[in-house]
Protein backbone atom coordinates (compact mmCIF):
# COMPACT_ATOMS: atom_id res chain seq x y z
CA UNK A 1 0.00 0.00 0.00
CA UNK A 2 1.12 3.81 -0.83
CA UNK A 3 3.12 5.32 2.61
CA UNK A 4 0.84 8.26 1.98
CA UNK A 5 -2.51 6.01 1.90
CA UNK A 6 -1.46 4.16 5.28
CA UNK A 7 -0.92 6.97 6.99
CA UNK A 8 -3.59 8.35 6.02
CA UNK A 9 -6.23 5.23 6.65
CA UNK A 10 -3.97 4.81 10.27
CA UNK A 11 -4.85 8.46 11.64
CA UNK A 12 -8.00 8.02 10.60
CA UNK A 13 -8.54 5.00 12.32
CA UNK A 14 -6.63 6.02 15.38
CA UNK A 15 -8.32 9.15 15.64
CA UNK A 16 -11.63 7.22 15.67
CA UNK A 17 -9.98 5.14 18.11
CA UNK A 18 -9.29 7.49 20.71
CA UNK A 19 -12.32 9.83 20.20
CA UNK A 20 -14.25 6.62 21.17
CA UNK A 21 -12.75 6.03 24.18
CA UNK A 22 -12.77 9.93 25.48
CA UNK A 23 -16.20 9.41 24.90
CA UNK A 24 -16.70 6.26 26.62
CA UNK A 25 -14.30 8.06 30.38
CA UNK A 26 -16.74 10.83 29.55
CA UNK A 27 -19.60 9.36 30.31
CA UNK A 28 -18.55 7.21 32.86
CA UNK A 29 -17.18 10.82 34.39
CA UNK A 30 -20.81 11.65 34.28
CA UNK A 31 -21.73 8.98 36.30
CA UNK A 32 -19.15 9.00 38.47
CA UNK A 33 -19.58 13.00 39.00
CA UNK A 34 -15.58 12.88 38.53
CA UNK A 35 -13.67 14.07 35.84
CA UNK A 36 -10.35 12.98 36.91
CA UNK A 37 -10.63 10.28 35.24
CA UNK A 38 -9.38 11.19 32.12
CA UNK A 39 -5.87 10.88 34.08
CA UNK A 40 -6.07 7.30 33.96
CA UNK A 41 -6.82 7.27 30.33
CA UNK A 42 -4.19 9.21 29.60
CA UNK A 43 -1.30 6.57 29.25
CA UNK A 44 -3.18 3.53 28.27
CA UNK A 45 -4.71 5.96 25.00
CA UNK A 46 -1.25 5.82 23.85
CA UNK A 47 -1.72 1.84 23.83
CA UNK A 48 -4.78 1.73 21.95
CA UNK A 49 -2.98 4.21 19.22
CA UNK A 50 0.11 1.91 19.17
CA UNK A 51 -2.09 -1.26 19.32
CA UNK A 52 -4.63 -0.30 16.50
CA UNK A 53 -1.48 0.66 14.49
CA UNK A 54 0.12 -2.72 15.09
CA UNK A 55 -3.13 -4.04 14.03
CA UNK A 56 -3.51 -1.73 11.09
CA UNK A 57 -0.51 -2.87 9.29
CA UNK A 58 -1.08 -6.16 9.53
CA UNK A 59 1.77 -8.66 8.38
CA UNK A 60 3.55 -4.85 6.54
CA UNK A 61 6.18 -3.24 7.60
CA UNK A 62 8.96 -3.84 9.72
CA UNK A 63 8.05 -6.65 12.86
CA UNK A 64 10.77 -5.84 15.28
CA UNK A 65 10.34 -2.12 14.92
CA UNK A 66 6.35 -2.30 14.94
CA UNK A 67 6.38 -4.91 18.28
CA UNK A 68 9.02 -2.46 19.79
CA UNK A 69 7.20 0.91 19.64
CA UNK A 70 4.19 -1.22 21.11
CA UNK A 71 5.74 -3.27 23.58
CA UNK A 72 8.06 -0.10 24.50
CA UNK A 73 4.15 2.27 24.48
CA UNK A 74 2.25 -0.55 26.21
CA UNK A 75 4.92 -0.98 29.08
CA UNK A 76 4.59 2.82 29.93
CA UNK A 77 1.35 3.55 29.44
CA UNK A 78 -0.55 0.63 31.54
CA UNK A 79 2.39 1.62 34.09
CA UNK A 80 1.43 5.18 34.23
CA UNK A 81 -2.96 4.14 34.33
CA UNK A 82 -2.51 1.71 37.07
CA UNK A 83 -0.06 4.16 39.41
CA UNK A 84 -2.43 7.31 38.09
CA UNK A 85 -5.27 4.45 38.96
CA UNK A 86 -4.39 3.83 42.59
CA UNK A 87 -2.83 6.89 43.22
CA UNK A 88 -5.98 9.13 42.70
CA UNK A 89 -8.79 6.16 43.86
CA UNK A 90 -10.78 7.50 47.15
CA UNK A 91 -9.62 11.27 46.87
CA UNK A 92 -12.49 12.97 44.98
CA UNK A 93 -11.99 15.10 42.12
CA UNK A 94 -8.64 16.73 41.13
CA UNK A 95 -8.94 20.28 41.70
CA UNK A 96 -8.20 20.99 38.39
CA UNK A 97 -11.50 19.37 37.04
CA UNK A 98 -13.54 20.83 39.64
CA UNK A 99 -12.24 24.34 38.64
CA UNK A 100 -13.79 23.51 35.17
CA UNK A 101 -16.77 22.46 36.88
CA UNK A 102 -17.35 26.29 37.97
CA UNK A 103 -16.33 27.58 34.90
CA UNK A 104 -19.72 25.70 33.22
CA UNK A 105 -21.80 27.93 32.24
CA UNK A 106 -25.51 26.98 34.02
CA UNK A 107 -27.16 23.47 32.65
CA UNK A 108 -23.75 22.76 30.62
CA UNK A 109 -21.64 21.28 33.14
CA UNK A 110 -21.29 18.12 31.38
CA UNK A 111 -20.56 19.49 27.73
CA UNK A 112 -18.21 22.04 28.82
CA UNK A 113 -16.41 19.19 30.14
CA UNK A 114 -16.55 17.11 27.62
CA UNK A 115 -14.96 19.74 24.98
CA UNK A 116 -12.16 21.68 27.83
CA UNK A 117 -11.39 18.46 29.58
CA UNK A 118 -11.89 14.88 27.05
CA UNK A 119 -11.71 16.17 23.45
CA UNK A 120 -8.89 18.34 24.66
CA UNK A 121 -6.91 15.93 25.81
CA UNK A 122 -7.90 13.46 22.44
CA UNK A 123 -6.69 15.90 20.67
CA UNK A 124 -3.36 16.44 22.46
CA UNK A 125 -3.04 12.03 22.92
CA UNK A 126 -3.40 12.15 19.11
CA UNK A 127 -1.17 14.18 18.41
CA UNK A 128 1.86 13.20 20.31
CA UNK A 129 1.67 9.84 19.32
CA UNK A 130 2.32 10.66 15.77
CA UNK A 131 6.20 8.96 16.43
CA UNK A 132 4.90 5.82 17.53
CA UNK A 133 2.26 5.87 14.92
CA UNK A 134 4.92 7.09 11.57
CA UNK A 135 7.34 4.50 13.32
CA UNK A 136 5.15 1.25 12.42
CA UNK A 137 4.41 2.57 9.23
CA UNK A 138 7.31 2.46 6.87
CA UNK A 139 9.00 -0.72 5.10
CA UNK A 140 13.06 0.08 5.31
CA UNK A 141 14.91 -0.15 6.36
CA UNK A 142 13.93 -3.47 7.29
CA UNK A 143 16.21 -3.75 10.57
CA UNK A 144 16.53 -1.38 13.67
CA UNK A 145 19.32 1.47 13.43
CA UNK A 146 21.35 3.24 15.55
CA UNK A 147 18.61 5.59 16.26
CA UNK A 148 16.17 2.88 17.47
CA UNK A 149 18.93 2.01 19.46
CA UNK A 150 19.97 5.53 20.67
CA UNK A 151 16.06 5.28 21.65
CA UNK A 152 15.89 2.42 23.31
CA UNK A 153 18.78 3.73 25.61
CA UNK A 154 16.88 7.18 26.33
CA UNK A 155 13.65 5.64 26.78
CA UNK A 156 15.41 2.99 29.24
CA UNK A 157 16.43 6.08 31.54
CA UNK A 158 13.15 8.30 31.41
CA UNK A 159 11.12 4.99 32.30
CA UNK A 160 13.62 4.15 35.44
CA UNK A 161 13.32 7.85 36.42
CA UNK A 162 9.41 8.05 36.09
CA UNK A 163 9.26 4.59 38.24
CA UNK A 164 12.02 5.17 40.79
CA UNK A 165 10.78 8.62 41.54
CA UNK A 166 6.88 7.82 41.59
CA UNK A 167 8.19 5.07 44.00
CA UNK A 168 10.35 7.17 46.36
CA UNK A 169 7.82 9.61 46.58
CA UNK A 170 4.76 7.08 47.28
CA UNK A 171 6.87 5.94 49.94
CA UNK A 172 7.50 9.05 51.48
CA UNK A 173 4.21 10.11 51.96
CA UNK A 174 3.03 6.80 53.05
CA UNK A 175 4.97 7.71 56.15
CA UNK A 176 3.01 9.89 58.68
CA UNK A 177 6.31 11.28 59.83
CA UNK A 178 6.74 13.02 56.71
CA UNK A 179 2.99 14.83 56.34
CA UNK A 180 3.45 18.28 55.10
CA UNK A 181 6.53 17.83 54.29
CA UNK A 182 9.15 18.71 50.96
CA UNK A 183 9.92 15.31 49.33
CA UNK A 184 14.12 16.42 48.60
CA UNK A 185 15.17 12.34 48.88
CA UNK A 186 16.34 9.90 46.21
CA UNK A 187 16.12 11.30 42.81
CA UNK A 188 14.06 14.00 44.24
CA UNK A 189 17.30 15.57 45.56
CA UNK A 190 18.78 15.85 42.40
CA UNK A 191 16.08 17.30 40.40
CA UNK A 192 12.55 18.77 41.53
CA UNK A 193 11.04 16.54 39.14
CA UNK A 194 12.25 12.78 38.16
CA UNK A 195 8.76 12.02 36.80
CA UNK A 196 8.14 14.68 34.47
CA UNK A 197 11.73 15.01 33.54
CA UNK A 198 11.26 10.59 32.74
CA UNK A 199 8.67 11.09 30.53
CA UNK A 200 10.32 13.22 28.53
CA UNK A 201 13.16 11.15 28.19
CA UNK A 202 10.65 8.11 27.23
CA UNK A 203 8.99 10.22 24.37
CA UNK A 204 11.81 11.75 22.95
CA UNK A 205 12.99 7.64 23.14
CA UNK A 206 9.89 6.72 20.88
CA UNK A 207 10.73 9.60 18.70
CA UNK A 208 14.57 8.71 17.77
CA UNK A 209 12.92 4.68 17.27
CA UNK A 210 10.56 6.32 14.95
CA UNK A 211 13.54 8.21 13.01
CA UNK A 212 15.34 5.10 11.75
CA UNK A 213 13.77 6.08 8.17
CA UNK A 214 14.27 9.92 7.72
CA UNK A 215 9.97 10.36 7.58
CA UNK A 216 10.30 9.81 11.02
CA UNK A 217 12.01 13.27 11.87
CA UNK A 218 8.76 14.67 10.75
CA UNK A 219 7.07 14.18 13.93
CA UNK A 220 9.81 16.46 15.72
CA UNK A 221 6.70 18.51 16.99
CA UNK A 222 5.22 15.71 18.72
CA UNK A 223 8.34 15.35 22.06
CA UNK A 224 8.54 18.82 21.50
CA UNK A 225 5.15 19.17 22.71
CA UNK A 226 4.94 16.82 25.45
CA UNK A 227 7.97 18.95 26.78
CA UNK A 228 6.64 21.94 26.41
CA UNK A 229 3.31 20.61 28.28
CA UNK A 230 5.08 18.96 31.05
CA UNK A 231 7.81 22.30 31.90
CA UNK A 232 5.65 24.88 30.67
CA UNK A 233 2.18 24.24 31.07
CA UNK A 234 -0.05 21.05 32.89
CA UNK A 235 3.27 19.33 34.47
CA UNK A 236 6.24 21.50 36.31
CA UNK A 237 5.09 25.16 36.10
CA UNK A 238 1.26 23.67 37.50
CA UNK A 239 2.32 22.11 40.26
CA UNK A 240 5.09 24.22 41.50
CA UNK A 241 2.49 27.03 41.52
CA UNK A 242 0.46 24.99 44.04
CA UNK A 243 3.81 23.56 46.04
CA UNK A 244 5.20 27.60 46.27
CA UNK A 245 2.39 27.70 48.80
CA UNK A 246 3.98 24.67 51.04
CA UNK A 247 6.67 25.72 53.83
CA UNK A 248 10.34 24.60 52.76
CA UNK A 249 9.42 24.83 49.06
CA UNK A 250 11.55 28.30 48.37
CA UNK A 251 14.51 26.70 50.07
CA UNK A 252 14.14 23.17 48.15
CA UNK A 253 13.83 25.26 44.45
CA UNK A 254 17.04 27.16 45.34
CA UNK A 255 19.19 24.39 45.88
CA UNK A 256 17.31 21.60 43.29
CA UNK A 257 17.32 21.79 39.68
CA UNK A 258 14.26 22.62 38.05
CA UNK A 259 14.13 19.95 35.73
CA UNK A 260 17.22 18.55 34.45
CA UNK A 261 18.76 15.64 37.49
CA UNK A 262 21.93 17.99 38.81
CA UNK A 263 23.72 17.75 41.56
CA UNK A 264 22.07 19.74 44.57
CA UNK A 265 23.52 23.44 45.49
CA UNK A 266 25.26 23.75 48.82
CA UNK A 267 23.71 26.00 51.21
Amino acid sequence: MDFVLLLATNLLLTATVVLAAQLLFWLLSIRLHDSSIADILWGPGFVLVALATYLHMGGQGVEARKLLILGLTAVWGLRLGVYVYFRNTGHGEDPRYAAFRRKAPPGQENVFLLKHVFLRQGWSLWLTSMPVQVGQLYMTPTELGWAACAGVALWLLGFAFEVIGDWQLARFKADPANAGKIMDRGLWRYTRHPNYFGDVCVWWGLFLIACDNWIGVLTLFAPLRMTNSLVNRTGKKLLEKRMSKRPGFAEYASRTSGFFPWPPKRG
